[in-house]
């Protein structure tokens, strides 16, 4: 009795060493991201919320949360220093157009600019697009934003899918018009798109006309059709600065008292946002498409991501 006791207890003790070994490794591979938030246009504290509640249960992602002071005149800005080199992605929210909101600190941009160059991956989340049309290099490594009409090269995109360079001056200021359902076109093959259906519908999307930028290095991955004109705008794109990998798009709108931020909801953001970061991250892109995903003819909305605690 007391043999098959021990052997009992040994193979219990076995069981939770290798659970825990299991646990360990799952930890340790785990994608590093900081998502900075701070200050916006949008409902900035809603969207490090829902970011969050949609990457938690994928268990692939451990994720910190470094708020920027949004005046000179908080004590906190000077002090004020993310250690962007801790982490495999930075998710960028911020948006200080308009004037709103001090700009990142000096030192800051620098430690920002130096971890993308030296290989660092950026996801820069809706209106982080709109943020810092005053640094040169934020405008390098996002590769088009919401910028005036004499700023930068827009991209537009013929019926083959191939790019017409817009130069400065021409054409209008970034814009859009009424979020509406929209269907994304994808261009190319990349990995993040890997097993995408090559057409599907997003809700209440913001298409945006004449984003501009440097435009360097940069890859258009998708496209939807502007409603008033039928003219085909960049939905997705990316960027290689330096050595690092950036991701941009309109994807994940939610606007202060907005009572259902569906563009969150949406099956098909939810799924390219987990492997966009792992694609920064430089890992496999291994996410499956889900069941779920949507196809042109309808939008597919998820419940609010788990966690989400409300406004």
């Amino acid at each position: 009795m007391k043999t098959h006791l021990g052997l009992i207890l040994i193979a219990l003790g076995s069981l939770l060493f290798f659970r825990t070994g299991v646990r360990a490794a799952e930890e340790a591979s785990r994608i590093r991201v900081l998502i900075v938030d701070g200050y916006s246009n949008h409902d900035w504290r809603r969207t490090t919320r829902l970011a969050s509640g949609i990457l938690e249960p994928t268990r692939l992602f451990d994720i910190t949360v470094s708020t920027a002071p949004a005046s000179t005149n908080d004590p906190a800005y000077t002090t004020w220093s993310p250690n962007f080199k801790d982490f495999d992605v930075v998710v960028q929210t911020c948006n200080d157009a308009g004037g709103r909101s001090a700009p990142w600190p000096p030192a800051v941009r620098d430690s920002f600019e130096r971890f993308v160059r030296e290989g660092g991956g950026v996801f820069v989340l809706h209106a982080g697009n709109n943020a810092f049309a005053d640094w040169e290099d934020y405008n390098r490594i996002i590769g088009l934003g919401w910028r005036g009409k004499d700023y930068g090269f827009a991209l537009r995109l013929r019926e083959d899918d191939s790019i017409e360079r817009i130069p400065p001056g021409e054409g209008a200021n970034t814009g859009h018009g009424p979020r509406t359902d929209r269907v994304i076109h994808r261009v190319g093959d990349h990995p993040i798109h890997a097993g995408l259906p090559r057409t599907w519908k997003t809700p209440l999307i913001e298409v945006y006309t004449y984003a501009r930028g440097p435009a360097e290095n940069l890859t258009v991955l998708s496209w939807a059709e502007e409603p008033k004109t039928g003219e085909h705008w960049p939905i997705e794109w990316v960027v290689q600065y330096g050595k690092g990998r950036v991701y941009n798009s309109t994807f994940g709108h939610v606007w202060h008292d907005e009572p259902d931020p569906v563009n969150m909801r949406c099956a098909g953001f939810q799924t390219i946002f987990v492997r966009a970061l792992q694609w920064l991250a430089r890992r496999p892109v291994t996410f499956p498409v889900p069941e779920d995903f949507p196809r042109e003819e309808t939008t597919v909305l998820r419940p609010l991501p788990e966690g989400f605690p409300g406004r």
